[in-house]
């Protein structure tokens, strides 16, 4: 799979009247990254739009959930492929044994069986694939898909964000760099939360510092 995003250096954050004592993310400073088809992280991506985007708004960071959460339903796809040349051939043995039955419920059986596993892996994937995660300079947006037919669309401005938090838990997690967002709003705007996206204190440190440059009027 190709890299998607290469870690750069930090580079301070400089802020009007005030001092910062660590090293922070700055997505500005980062050079465009290139989409791909499967990218699930890029900063200030290139020919990105998408449908509401206004139009003086940029897109800062583009998020899908890690690549590394298809890798069950991959799997579970691979075993379901595999079954009939096991389970079919002995299952329907036993039956045609004891019944007389048509050999060619065989065939639909398998068929079926494939159509049924092929529907699983395409959900599946839709699912991860059509599921972002946009930030910009002016909002937060979340686009989530279900069942392939519904959508839905989210979204909470910088200026009503109140805070902004990651968590990170596990082997997977620790090993790949991913996890949770949760972003805190005021009033009646949702809450919304990142599910297992790739560099999640990248993705916090960014919002958190785009909230500083629109509460100073620097966006």
């Amino acid at each position: 799979m190709p890299t998607i995003f290469v870690s750069p250096t930090p580079t301070p954050l400089k802020s009007k009247g005030k001092k910062l004592s660590h090293l922070q993310f700055v997505p500005s400073a980062q050079p465009p990254t290139h989409m791909g088809p499967l990218t699930a992280f890029a900063v200030n991506p290139t020919n990105l739009r998408f449908e509401t985007q206004e139009e003086k708004e940029s897109v800062i960071l583009f998020l899908r959930q890690h690549f590394i959460v298809n890798v069950p339903w991959i799997v579970i796809t691979i075993l379901l492929l595999l079954a009939p040349s096991f389970i079919f051939s002995k299952l329907f043995g036993v039956i045609l044994s004891n019944f007389s039955l048509p050999p060619s419920y065989l065939l639909v059986g398998t068929i079926f069986w494939y159509v049924a596993t092929f529907g699983f892996a395409l959900a599946s994937f839709i699912g991860w694939f059509f599921n972002i995660y946009i930030v910009t300079n002016e909002r937060i947006v979340d686009i989530d898909f279900y069942y392939l037919l519904y959508k839905k669309f989210s979204e909470a401005e910088l200026t009503k964000i109140q805070d902004i938090s990651y968590t990170s838990g596990g082997i997977l997690a620790a090993v790949f760099n991913f996890g949770n967002v949760t972003v805190e709003t005021a009033g009646e705007a949702p809450n919304l939360v990142f599910e297992s996206i790739p560099f999640p204190e990248k993705v916090v440190e960014t919002i958190r510092s785009l909230t500083e440059q629109t509460e100073e009027g620097a966006v």
